[in-house]
This record gives C-alpha cells, sequence and structure tokens, in this order.
C-alpha cells in the first residue's frame, strides 16, 4: 500500500480512475469528472497535488490537496464546489490511509484537512489518537416520496397560506407565471448570461461574488453544466413572471439526485410576492409527478427558509489528521476561545452565499 503525489497537470491521464472510483462508491454528481474539470480549470492555483492511492495494484482512493499554509495541507475545494476533492473505497480504513498521506505530503505537515464530506455518500469515521472529525454544517434535502399533494399537506399551515395568497394576488394583477425548464447544452450559455443578469442586479454585485458570463464563476458554470446536459443530467429552472425574469435555479443530477447548485431571484419584485418560493413550489410538484428522482439536494447551510420546505437535514463533517495527538488539544483549546473550528477553507463560504433565497414573505 502506498501513496503516489503527482502534479495537478497530469489529472487528464488519470481521469478514468478518478470517474472508476467515483461510481463504485459515492456515484456523486459533484465529484464526476464533468465537475471536477471544469472546477480545476476555472479555479486551480497550479500548485495542487493528485494524490493515488494504491492497494495491490488497484487505486482505492484519489484525491486533491493543496497547501493551505505552512504545515496544513487540505482538499481542493473553491467555493463552487459543496465537497472536497477526495474519493475513497468503502473498505479503506481513514486513520491509515491518512496518515500514510501525512507522511507523503512535503514540508513536514503537521495537519491533514479532508473537508466537507457527507455521511449519506462516505460515512464518517470514529475519533481516534490520530484523527478527530468535526461537524461542519446542517444541510437538508427533501425526499421525494408519495404524491405531491401529501408533500405539500405535511408542509406548515404558513407556507401553503403564504404560497396560496401570493397566487391569488398574482391573478387578481393579472400576472402570469411560467416555469421554464432548458437542458440543452446549446441553451447553456444564454442560461448563464440570464443567471449572470439576475444576479448581478442584486447584493452580490456589490461584494464581487455575482456570477458574470465571462468572469471565472460564469466560465465554470457554463462549461460544467453543458457537460451535464450533453449527457442529460442539467437543467436551467427560469420562472416569469409575464415577460419578465424573476428567478432561476442551476441544477445538475446523478445518483437519484437533484442538486440546486445556484438560486437567483430579482431583488426590485415586489415584496408581497416570493419568486424563489413560487418557482420551489412548481418545481417540487414537477418531481413528484415525474418520479424521475428520489432528492432533491441543496448542500448550503440549514437557514429557516429550509425548514419551512423540509424537515429532514445531516451533518456535513471534516475530518482532520495530526501528526502529533496534543495538536488535536490545542485545536480543541483554540476552537472554544474563538468559537472556530479546524480545517479552515475558502469553502466554508458555501455555507449561504452559494444558494441566495428571497425570504421576505413569511
Amino acid at each position: 500500500m502506498s501513496w503516489r503525489l503527482l502534479p495537478i497537470g497530469e489529472f487528464q491521464q488519470y481521469r478514468e480512475q478518478w470517474q472508476q472510483l467515483n461510481l463504485a462508491g459515492p456515484a456523486s454528481p459533484l465529484l464526476d469528472l464533468d465537475f471536477v474539470i471544469p472546477l480545476l480549470t476555472e479555479f486551480s492555483t497550479g500548485k495542487e497535488v493528485l494524490a493515488c492511492h494504491e492497494n495491490g495494484g488497484r487505486i482505492d482512493a484519489m484525491g486533491i490537496l493543496s497547501r493551505s499554509r505552512p504545515g496544513v495541507w487540505q482538499t481542493f475545494q473553491p467555493s463552487q464546489a459543496p465537497l472536497g476533492a477526495w474519493l475513497q473505497s468503502s473498505d479503506v480504513e481513514w486513520d491509515h490511509l491518512l496518515a500514510a498521506l501525512r507522511k507523503k505530503l512535503p514540508g513536514f505537515p503537521l495537519v491533514v484537512g479532508i473537508t466537507q464530506q457527507d455521511p449519506d455518500l462516505t460515512p464518517r469515521p470514529a475519533d481516534s489518537l490520530h484523527l478527530r472529525t468535526q461537524d461542519y454544517i446542517n444541510t437538508a434535502t427533501i425526499t421525494i416520496k408519495g404524491t405531491f399533494e401529501e408533500y405539500w399537506n405535511a408542509r406548515g399551515k404558513n407556507l401553503r397560506s403564504n404560497m396560496k395568497k401570493q397566487r391569488t394576488k398574482l391573478s387578481k394583477d393579472g400576472i402570469h407565471t411560467r416555469l421554464q425548464i432548458s437542458r440543452a447544452p446549446e441553451e447553456v450559455a444564454a442560461g448563464i448570461a440570464d443567471y449572470g443578469r439576475l444576479e448581478s442586479a442584486g447584493w452580490k454585485a456589490d461584494i464581487g461574488t455575482a456570477v458574470g458570463a465571462d468572469n471565472a464563476q460564469g466560465r465554470f458554470y457554463r462549461s460544467m453544466l453543458e457537460a451535464f446536459c450533453r449527457r442529460g443530467a442539467g437543467s436551467i429552472f427560469r420562472y416569469w413572471f409575464d415577460d419578465k425574469l424573476v428567478a432561476m435555479n442551476l441544477c445538475i443530477e446523478g445518483h437519484g439526485s437533484m442538486i440546486v447548485l445556484k438560486t437567483t431571484y430579482d431583488e426590485s419584485v415586489d415584496n408581497a410576492f416570493s419568486p424563489a418560493f413560487l418557482m420551489r413550489e412548481e418545481t417540487c410538484k414537477l418531481l413528484f409527478e415525474g418520479e424521475a428522482f428520489e432528492r432533491l439536494e441543496f448542500y448550503g447551510k440549514v437557514m429557516e427558509w429550509h425548514l419551512r420546505w423540509t424537515s429532514e437535514q445531516r451533518t456535513m463533517y471534516h475530518v482532520t489528521d495530526y501528526r502529533w495527538p496534543v495538536l488535536q488539544d490545542l485545536r480543541r483549546l483554540v476552537g472554544k476561545s474563538r468559537n472556530v473550528e479546524y480545517p479552515r477553507s475558502a469553502a466554508q463560504a458555501h455555507t449561504q452565499s452559494n444558494q441566495t433565497q428571497n425570504t421576505n414573505v413569511s
């Protein structure tokens, strides 16, 4: 059993092994080549390494890692990625795997962090002498089972009443709503341009995080969604008030799930309406009626608005390997005094900003 470290530029040569490991294990669209390659194209610094673990002539673990600061290595994870870039077979033990990786990585690392793992995809390991897991965020999902009427009647009275009131007011005002779904790869570029215009008109433009057709985010989402749409696994949702675009979702699909990657809405819409909620209601109705998916996944930090749509939550987690056990104790003390967790990563921005929702209607 041994690790090999390769320059990230050699990832293309190992793409088949990466894909096979994902399909044999978590089978997550978020770890699919069609997601990972555009992510590397737009957000890699070129300093990352591809780590491959071989056992008996087969690769049973792979990860993309970078040195975030002296003594600390962690998985590659831009804020556009809900999961750290890590795959392993279910029969591999975390303890031995990460201890061997730590010894192989250059620069005498004190800590190796595997960020943002999903317990539904990769079971959470137990803490040990050198290994510690940490809660990251709770994330929400909607199980698509039964009829939409059964699902909707199980929602809170306030949500159902507010949606009904909004639709009544829309009808009274003579406003016609329409849900448009684009799934063809040739429609993606226009969809990302529309999304960028809608998001750039809101608060994200003020802090410089809005998707734009010509920025790295826009190029990533276009390339990634085109790849998914070519195989019938991507979709762009637009929601219209007459001829006015008021909300959008960017989604990918796989392993029985539809994953909402990004949501935006028109912030100039009358506060009496919640376009993102109206779009979500119609989306859920389609999913329940279509019976093509088992889950609708959000992969963002559970917010109050999530709980109106589902009671299902699970806890994402980090895995951290420490060279010396005493480092675990020090991190616990620092974490308590500063109310922070370790490892820190740029991807922690994903907790909220990746899924903007208008919740002005209670």
